[in-house]
């Protein structure tokens, strides 16, 4: 194995022991590419030392589970089968008669549709497109599901058992009354702060939620408008393109290349093509070519419809259970507090359980009724009953800050997940970029053109003329090879709201500049046949009626330059057709780099000036078998379109990767634009091995461990091996281009199955799956497609890349305040749990009633633990130079390869097929009895780890043993000065302690040491003084340590500590209840203690508050080394200053 890597500059460097090197140079032309990247893999993807098979095996060990695939079901026939919709067997004039709307089948587009009038008459009529929501959880139901938590169960059993006690012995446990009272009171006010939370916080997201309804666009009054899908009425002429989700079930009366994704309804899992039926389709619904059903996805191409249902008498409607249930996602905050909860719940069960033995044999003397009670006390000393509450809290108002940012958070854990990411991986266009593409430059006949001006150009890049050899081509196939629309066509063009995508508007926005009339020329050469654009092909086909000197017919085709020159056999130059050479090639390669170099989208564009013979007027195309020409084209030239980065993205992205975050690129541009942007945002700052090699002039091979980055091409993904996964995925800088929808899904599940916490942002149909499988899914709201809203867990609501940054923060705070409010309550178990201890043990008279534990851990400390959900950064700047709290590196890579090997190794397989066999329910059992008892079990429980847990070994030494022993010697000592004061000594209060008869009003008056007399009414008040001190000594302590567990960079003191006004409530309200109980004569009776304890005696324990400030501050020095080795060396070369509009802008 490759030893570790260092770090040096925030930099990792891999050791120069290389097994792999890629050559990633990319060709730009079609067939050359796929050439050399075929010898790439033959040639430079070799291994440069021998792997042995335990290497390939620990390469391949946690990536195994990414090849098996998930068998799914058919979907529930019999309900899909029971679906009443027969609109689709219509003929279109009696689908016209029968809904009373009017279409254009062939132009659907200047269809009237349904005036305002009518569409607002049947919406009164039968009420809003909208599903009745499925049922879903009461309030009362979730107030349960909060009071049910283990704490809560466990604080509710030790109420009843108290009130148990109290039923069989009242006289002699009438303080059983309090107690179980308390016990179950604060289960349920527990129960009630994370309940309230909760109900809050979905009222805020169904509130955002609302703001950003689904919409769809409509013919109205004979205009194409944009309305809430909710107000869709039937009759409707609706218009779905690639990314829509459909709004309501319509029937398809014009479409091109239309495809659905049907699955969540019938479980197809192939999309399905649908296109118009005039005479109708007289299958059933679910297999209607005909039919779109409400809800379902348009994955490919554009269509009309009209809408026949509605509501719930859409497909969906009637059978909407089937439409899922409430998400069951669980944040890795919320498995770290479950495994804290359990080990915690487990100690205090198993030490309640032990001090009662031990109680009821010695102090107790077989007194169970109060030995139970005294075990219920230490039972609850170990709890903190606040961590649920705090939790939800601190969750909830993170979203309502997020809220602010207009960031939309669906589930609560997101934002503590976006705090614990180790890569980000975002698309390109509309998120990086603001997807408003300008036509940059056009190259054609061997000549570059600027399609503007600028000072960016090379001296030969002529200005832009339409009389230009291969200029009007290049227009037409940019005006006639448009699949835009727009809201109305009766307005200037320039005044119009263009539909479509960035590149296909900012084609025709070029075009419209110099076509004259645009409608006029569209009109003049109507399409014949047409293949959309889809992220398989890469390129757009259309067939228009234009005459030439052969034909009637011409066929257009662009998209990704290296598909479109695959299928030209010759080039247009200077108005002549040339067979394609080597020559135009390395012409053609030249073209493309400079226009990829400098960040654009490149575009590749070809005729086929059809022969009337082959292809006369009336030819039938198809898109399969010979009647569609696809090859045999003329590549007339390139067009580049730039789509400048997004303000505050470069900023974003190198914060992000201050704070220790790998942001990747997954895009479908060419890799030469996709690194171009890189660069320009921070995503890359460091050599590829072709940018090395062609800086340092270098001949020799260069390996890959001497550069940080790497750009792959999506051509190579499908065939890429575990080893080489591993290496990729270890670079700092990544691009992936040209890459579909599988590979996007691929690249995040090899990430994830590395141990990182993943991110995706993306704002297409083409990032939804991706988006759905990444822990936490970020999609766009202004440019996000329907598609990607549904599978995000967070959506942004002003497209702000950079809003990021403030839910990292707030994810981050939150781990950090919940450490915080752990920490501090964890403290307060010592001096609880110690006195009880030496009460049973030396013995001595108790120092702390179980009523006064019940009231420090369910009064003040509840509320106090909960202040910290407002608390504030210790430093923000820190904050986002911290690594993520589970970071990935060489060590956890191993380590999870190592452990996923030897699960594999002992898994049970079929001889003939290998799949794994499940083993019996009692096999499974006596391996989990057994596992502990065994060596690899402890060495993977003391394996030592960069990751940082929610209770680390750090939090149980402050708590425990540094602060807990302080706040235990203060109450002790606190105690012992007490009793001095009114003549006992330590050992004095053991022999009173070990003869059981002393400390009552009638109790035997008591000879000291020094010859003092105490009587039983002195010897009560003395204990009720101890008591009372200890209770307010601890009080006291926590005050101060409230803000000592704040210091883990700074010592304690200063405004950033104290200014959580919240934590001041909490000791204000602590005060009162201390003074309210210690000072109340009335409460006594219930509660032990005495106004006569003098507030001299608070010196002892503030003095000791002191030393735990001084020790916090202390700590900090002590371990400023080993901070300093978490917070992130800020990779060098990071541009901070503002993103600006770069366009032309040359690579450095």
């Amino acid at each position: 194995m490759l030893p570790p890597p260092t770090v040096e500059d925030g930099v990792v460097e891999v050791p120069r022991q290389p097994t792999i090197a890629f050559d990633n140079t990319l060709s730009p032309s079609g067939i050359d590419e796929k050439r050399q990247l075929s010898r790439a893999a033959n040639k430079n993807l070799e291994i440069r030392r021998e792997l042995t098979q335990e290497d390939k095996e620990l390469s391949a060990a946690n990536y195994e589970h990414l090849d098996k695939k998930d068998d799914k079901g058919d979907g529930d026939e019999n309900l899909v089968n029971q679906a009443d919709i027969r609109e689709h067997q219509y003929t279109a004039e009696q689908l016209t008669k029968i809904l009373d709307t009017s279409f254009n089948a062939k132009a659907p587009a200047t269809s009237e549709g349904l005036t305002s009038a009518v569409a607002a008459d049947r919406l009164a009529k039968n009420g809003l497109n909208r599903l009745t929501p499925p049922k879903k959880r009461s309030a009362l139901q979730k107030f349960f599901d909060c009071l049910r938590t283990l704490f809560n169960v466990l604080l509710i059993f030790a109420g009843i058992l108290e009130y148990i006690l109290l039923g069989v012995d009242f006289k002699n446990n009438k303080q059983n009354e309090y107690l179980g009272a308390i016990l179950i009171a604060v289960a349920f006010l527990n129960a009630f702060i994370e309940w309230f939370q909760i109900q809050k916080s979905e009222a805020i997201l169904a509130g955002f939620l609302a703001m950003i309804p689904p919409s769809s666009h409509v013919v109205r009054d004979g205009k194409l408008i944009q309305v809430p899908a909710e107000t869709l009425v039937v009759g409707d002429i609706i218009f779905l393109r690639n990314g829509d989700k459909t709004p309501a079930d319509a029937v398809v009366i014009a479409s091109t290349d239309l495809k659905v994704d049907n699955s969540s309804l019938t479980g197809e899992s192939e999309p399905q093509e649908r296109s118009p039926k005039f005479t109708g389709d007289k299958a059933r619904a679910v297999e209607a070519t005909n039919l779109v059903f409400n809800s379902t996805m348009v994955v490919s191409g554009e269509g009309w419809g009209v809408v026949v249902r509605t509501g719930d008498s859409t497909f969906i409607g009637q059978i909407a259970h089937l439409t899922g249930g409430e998400s069951g996602n669980r944040s890795p905050l919320a498995i770290e507090i479950d495994h804290f909860v359990h080990i915690i719940s487990g100690i205090a069960i198993i030490t309640a359980i032990i001090f009662f033995i031990v109680g009821i044999t010695t102090a107790y003397k077989g007194k169970a009724a109060s030995t139970v009670t005294f075990a219920v006390s230490v039972l609850v000393a170990w709890i903190p009953e606040g961590l649920p509450a705090t939790v939800t809290l601190l969750l909830s108002i993170a979203a309502q800050r997020m809220a602010k940012e207009n960031v939309l958070v669906k589930d609560l854990q997101g934002v503590e997940t976006l705090g614990a990411l180790t890569l980000l991986a975002t698309d390109k266009t509309g998120t990086l970029t603001r997807n408003e593409m300008t036509v940059t430059n056009i190259w054609s006949g061997d000549q570059m053109v600027s399609a503007f001006q600028s000072n960016n150009d090379s001296d030969d890049t002529l200005t832009f003329n339409p009389d230009h050899d291969g200029m009007k081509e290049m227009l037409s196939i940019a005006l006639l090879n448009s699949r835009v629309k727009f809201n109305r066509t009766d307005v200037p063009f320039s005044e119009r709201e263009i539909l479509g995508d960035a590149t296909e508007t900012g084609l025709a926005k070029f075009a419209a500049r110099f076509a004259g009339d645009y409608d006029k020329a569209i009109e003049a050469n109507p399409k014949v046949f047409e293949i959309p654009f889809n992220s398989t092909n890469k390129w757009a086909l259309v067939v228009v009626d234009k005459e030439h000197e052969n034909g009637s017919l011409t066929s257009y085709i662009k998209g990704a330059p290296e598909r479109v020159l695959s299928k030209c056999t010759h080039f247009l130059q200077e108005n002549q057709i040339w067979p394609v050479t080597d020559e135009f090639r390395q012409q053609y390669d030249e073209a493309y780099s400079y226009m990829a170099s400098r960040g654009h989208r490149v575009i590749g564009c070809a005729q086929h000036l059809l022969p009337g013979d082959e292809y006369p007027k009336d030819f039938v195309f198809a898109k399969n078998g010979d009647n569609c020409p696809t090859d045999g084209y003329i590549f007339v030239g390139l067009v580049s379109l730039e789509d400048p980065p997004k303000h505050g993205v470069r900023e974003a992205i190198g914060t992000l990767r201050q704070a220790g975050i790998k942001v990747m690129m997954v895009t479908g541009d060419h890799p030469k634009t996709a690194e171009a942007i890189a660069r320009k945002i921070n995503l890359i700052l460091g050599d590829t091995r072709e940018s090395l090699a062609e800086r340092t002039g270098r001949q020799v091979e260069i390996y890959e461990d001497e550069v940080p980055a790497i750009v792959i091409h999506g051509d190579r993904i499908d065939s890429l091996l575990p080893h080489e996964w591993d290496m990729i995925l270890n670079k700092h800088e990544i691009v992936f281009a040209r890459t579909s929808p599988k590979h996007k899904l691929e690249i995040v599940k090899r990430a994830q199955a590395l141990g990182h916490i993943v991110g995706v942002t993306g704002d297409g149909v083409n990032d939804s799956p991706a988006l759905k499988k990444a822990d936490l899914g970020i999609a766009m709201n202004i440019s996000g497609s329907d598609v990607s809203k549904e599978a995000a867990n967070m959506i942004l609501l002003d497209d702000n890349f950079a809003s990021i940054i403030h839910g990292v923060r707030e994810g981050r705070l939150i781990f950090s305040n919940l450490k915080r409010s752990i920490k501090y309550t964890v403290t307060h178990s010592m001096p609880e749990v110690v006195p009880q201890l030496l009460y049973v043990c030396v013995p001595i008279p108790l120092p702390l009633p179980a009523i006064m534990i019940l009231v420090i851990d369910l009064g003040f400390e509840l509320f106090a633990a909960l202040s910290f959900a407002w608390d504030l950064p210790e430093d923000s700047e820190t904050l986002m130079r911290l690594l993520p709290r589970k970071p990935v590196n060489d060590r956890s890579i191993l380590s999870r390869k190592k452990k996923a090997l030897r699960i594999q190794k002992t898994l049970t397989r079929d001889p003939e097929t290998l799949e794994v066999v499940r083993d019996k329910w009692s096999t499974r059992m006596w391996l989990k009895i057994k596992k502990p008892f065994t060596r690899q079990f402890w060495e993977d429980a003391w394996e030592q780890t960069d990751d940082e847990t929610l209770v680390d070994m750090n939090l149980l030494s402050y708590s425990y043993l540094e602060a807990g022993i302080i706040e235990t010697v203060s109450a002790l000592a606190s105690y012992f000065v007490i009793f001095w004061k009114y003549g006992f000594t330590p050992n004095e209060l053991r022999t009173c302690q070990q003869a059981a008869i002393y400390f009552e009003n009638n109790s035997p008056d008591f000879l000291n040491s020094r010859g003092q007399i105490i009587t039983g009414p002195m010897q009560v008040d003395a204990l009720a003084r101890a008591q009372s001190m200890v209770y307010l000594s601890i009080f006291l302590c926590q005050c101060f340590n409230m803000f000592a567990v704040k210091s883990k960079f700074k010592a304690p003191f200063g405004m950033p500590v104290v200014r959580n006004y919240w934590n001041f409530a909490g000791i204000v309200g602590g005060a009162c209840l201390a003074m309210f109980i210690i000072y109340t004569p009335p409460l006594h009776k219930a509660f032990g203690g005495t106004y006569k304890t003098s507030p001299l005696y608070w010196l002892i324990p503030i003095g000791f508050g002191v030393l735990m400030l001084a020790w916090a501050s202390l700590r900090v020095v002590l371990s400023k080394r080993a901070l300093s080795n978490s917070l992130v060396s800020p990779p060098k070369g990071l541009m901070m200053f503002p993103t600006k509009r770069t366009m032309s802008m040359k690579r450095q």
